[in-house]
């Protein structure tokens, strides 16, 4: 069976509730000019992608580098603007924001970045990091400020609290500046948190500490959290549903158990084939990875982005024209030509 429309996130079971992010056929390209003026082309680095996300839902974007995953975070942040297609955060479009209209929303959106040292200006003190937002979004009282501050340190687990103000982001250890980066970024209490590769820069030993932090918070919060990642082995316990990108596109898309159980997409089954197994015994068991590179997002292939690499590709058909979503599985969608 063929479906056309992505799959909603149902949370009420009594009646389907209005989406908070509502993403339409989005394209994020960027021009390419020679000697400034010639256009040579453009980079598809988001490409036609859609989908919706509920109130307190948290997702992940999982995929290679260079895949669009980073490009879509920062137009769902208002740092790119569409080229084409729509995003709806709460009712509003936001290529229709302006000036107040625009700073109001980025209080409603807060951003995790991936670096968490060169995210933290070097010459403020964590007591001013935290309040600049406060003061940019018009919290004037000072004694307000200094209680948010406070709240927020205690949430994300920086404490005693006194200890940790006055410090500088390179006294720091990585993750205690992760955990600043995510008190700033909740410090406006925002209705959706985008978390771009949290995890990344930081020592193994933490990383699991920082992604369950992240995740009581989120349901604490009741947030939309957007989680970014390359790594779907850590997914599993964080996420309630994926969507897989490849080549600017969302090729798969399911409940976080029905993906990583039963994946569909030929290159969702690469991309688990790939994930290192702990077991010794295994060391040498052979992997079926697809061989080849990613395709060049200024001149992407015709037809499936995929089928230059895939070992199921079918000729005639899956190099000339784009698969639409299949949904062979409830809430399962896959943009593959197999499961026509």
């Amino acid at each position: 069976m063929m479906h056309r429309s992505r799959a909603v996130f149902h949370r009420d079971p009594g009646g389907e509730a209005a989406p908070l992010l509502s993403v339409s056929d989005l394209h994020t390209w960027f021009e390419l000019r020679q000697w400034g003026f010639l256009r040579v082309g453009a980079v598809h680095a988001v490409d036609g992608v859609t989908f919706e996300l509920a109130r307190g839902e948290a997702v992940a974007f999982v995929g290679e580098s260079g895949c669009g995953k980073s490009t879509l975070a920062r137009t769902l942040l208002a740092l790119h603007r569409p080229s084409r297609g729509e995003v709806r955060f709460d009712g509003r479009t936001l290529g229709d924001l302006d000036g107040a209209e625009l700073k109001a929303y980025r209080a409603e959106v807060g951003y995790v970045q991936q670096d968490p040292y060169g995210a933290l200006p070097p010459f403020l003190d964590v007591r001013r990091i935290l309040a600049e937002p406060l003061i940019v979004h018009g919290v004037r009282d000072r004694a307000e400020r200094e209680r948010r501050i406070r709240a927020v340190l205690e949430e994300v687990r920086l404490s005693p609290v006194e200890e940790y103000l006055p410090k500088f982001p390179h006294m720091l250890s990585g993750g205690q500046q992760q955990r600043v980066v995510i008190a700033r970024a909740l410090i406006l209490a925002p209705a959706m948190v985008i978390a771009d590769e949290p995890v990344s820069m930081l020592d193994a030993s933490v990383r699991i500490e920082i992604l369950n932090l992240l995740r009581s918070i989120q349901a604490r919060r009741e947030l939309t959290l957007a989680f970014i990642t390359h790594d779907l082995s850590t997914v599993r316990h964080f996420a309630e549903r994926i969507f897989v990108m490849y080549a600017g596109r969302v090729v798969e898309s399911a409940p976080v158990d029905d993906l990583l159980d039963h994946p569909l997409h030929p290159y969702t089954q690469a991309l688990l084939a790939a994930i290192a197994d702990p077991d010794a015994a295994n060391a040498t068991r052979q992997r079926e990875v697809p061989v080849g590179e990613p395709p060049s997002l200024l001149n992407p292939p015709t037809g499936c982005r995929f089928h230059p690499r895939c070992p199921h590709a079918l000729a005639g058909l899956c190099d000339r024209d784009d698969p639409p979503d299949f949904a062979p599985r409830d809430h399962h969608l896959s943009a593959c030509w197999l499961h026509r």
